[in-house]
């Protein structure tokens, strides 16, 4: 594998490319889903293929293919050339590589049971008995239960000799159950929403996920919720979740800080970025506690990868440091214009047949000194929300309104009554100057997000955020109940 895609950057060489690497990515996945005790989905797939990229005349050209063989790949190679040779006519600016050390690397993400190797049998009977567990109460309508694991193993090659191998194993599992009487439905999720926990592990994270023994507990919440009140409306002291607040980093922090977006370079799928660059390094963009870090290097992490798409080695750096503004997500084309030393490693493909775009990454909430406990104590009149339902944001990133499963009130420093519909909304910069406490890092936890869509045509990407429960201020709640 080693001699065919050094033979393709040599050969992008002979035809006038200035730059040019190769992705050759085998990949397995499989997919298992349970709707009220069927097999609702099975996808079991292996893939691979391969895509060249090359710079002529200071412009992107990229080919790809699926037959792996040496003659195709010096035509696609040749193709790819021919792509870049004509979107030179239209050029603005050449392009222009941040540069990076030469790597020659082996890199395996950990795990410890490889799932691949699970019987289906196995995966089939812990998914049935979650379902029966569900269903064993009349008013659950539907009961969903899934898992889902991927296997990538991919080379890269550069022309500025990097000799890249990576292997990345990502395992995932949820249920929810949807209960229903006199026309309302509530439906509640674990460990969250939309598909459960994902890691980079292997069959490991879905044993210790328990998701049988917490079955009971979330079907009695969809029931109850039934019969609980609605959320109400107001300003109202807000504490979210760990894993609402995850999805609160990604929308209204990690695609505003993707520099493509803030260019206008990539506005097709989610559109731009109130975070401008002559915001940058002077611009509050949350309170003095809120810390804000990406870290490609997180044990666990979606993101977390030896080296992206550019052969950049992965890193941990700040985007909010104590409340202000001082970081982007970029590649190595885009790092010139911060005036950067070298890219962040933030480029990533979806798979071989796609040109790598700047991508969110691990971007997490530092933890604070709190207690779960103290955050509930600290609010005299407010709404603790878990597991999002929906989400909504502009164009811009600025203006946005969620919606959780499941919240309940807080009155006088305690947990109270039950409440269904919670929802809430705000400005990003305003909300995230209101957070007042943020719990310790015995609350933190990392979330996967297995399924972000970015770019035309659009891209599927995978990254984590990890966030505790956090508290804050004054926030419209229960709008639109």
């Amino acid at each position: 594998m080693k001699t065919i895609i050094q033979n393709a950057v040599d050969s992008a060489g002979r035809l006038g490319a200035s730059y040019a690497d190769i992705r050759i990515i085998d990949s397995q996945k499989q997919d298992i889903m349970l709707r009220n005790g069927q097999i609702s989905a099975m996808d079991i797939a292996d893939n691979i293929g391969f895509g060249v990229r090359v710079i002529v005349n200071g412009a992107w050209g990229f080919a790809s293919s699926a037959k792996v063989e040496k003659e195709e790949i010096e035509r696609v190679t040749a193709l790819a050339v021919e792509v870049a040779k004509a979107s030179s006519l239209l050029k603005k600016d050449d392009v222009k590589l941040a540069p990076e050390p030469v790597y020659q690397d082996i890199w395996v993400s950990p795990y410890t049971i490889d799932p691949f190797k699970v019987s289906i049998s196995e995966k089939l009977d812990l998914l049935a008995a979650i379902d029966a567990e569900l269903r064993s109460k009349p008013e659950i309508a539907v009961s969903v239960a899934s898992m889902s694991f991927v296997k990538r193993h991919q080379w890269m090659a550069t022309s500025e000799g990097s000799l890249i191998e990576q292997t990345f194993m990502r395992s995932g599992a949820g249920f929810s159950a949807t209960a229903v009487k006199d026309g309302d439905v509530q439906k509640r999720s674990f460990p969250s929403s939309f598909g459960g926990q994902y890691m980079s592990a292997g069959y490991e994270l879905i044993l210790g996920l328990r998701l049988l023994d917490a079955a009971p507990q979330i079907r009695d919440e969809a029931i109850a919720l039934l019969s609980a009140d609605v959320c109400p409306s107001g300003q109202k002291d807000l504490i979210l979740d760990s894993s609402q607040m995850a999805l609160q980093i990604h929308e209204s922090v990690g695609h505003p800080t993707e520099l493509d977006r803030v260019l206008g370079m990539e506005a097709n799928f989610a559109c731009t970025s109130f975070a401008t660059t002559e915001k940058y390094h002077n611009f509050t963009y949350g309170s003095p506690i809120v810390n804000l870090y990406c870290d490609n290097t997180l044990a666990g992490g979606l993101a977390t990868i030896g080296y992206d798409d550019d052969a950049v080695r992965s890193q941990r750096w700040p985007i909010v440091k104590e409340g202000q503004f001082v970081g982007y997500q970029f590649n190595r084309e885009l790092a010139h214009i911060l005036n950067a030393d070298r890219s962040v490693g933030a480029n990533r493909a979806q798979g071989w047949s796609h040109i790598p775009i700047v991508r969110n990454c691990n971007l997490s909430l530092m933890p604070g000194d709190a207690t779960f406990e103290d955050l509930i104590a600290s609010v005299d009149d407010g709404i603790y929300m878990a597991a999002n339902r929906s989400w909504s944001i502009d164009q811009k990133r600025l203006n946005f309104q969620f919606s959780c499963e499941i919240a309940w009130e807080i009155k006088g420093g305690k947990l109270t009554r039950m409440l269904k519909k919670p929802n809430y909304q705000g400005m990003t910069p305003d909300f995230w100057r209101s957070c007042d406490r943020i719990a310790n890092a015995d609350h933190w936890t990392l979330w996967g997000v297995p399924n972000c869509g970015k770019g035309q045509p659009m891209q599927g990407a995978e990254m984590s955020h990890g966030s505790s429960p956090a508290l804050f201020r004054s926030i419209t709640v229960g709008v639109g109940n």
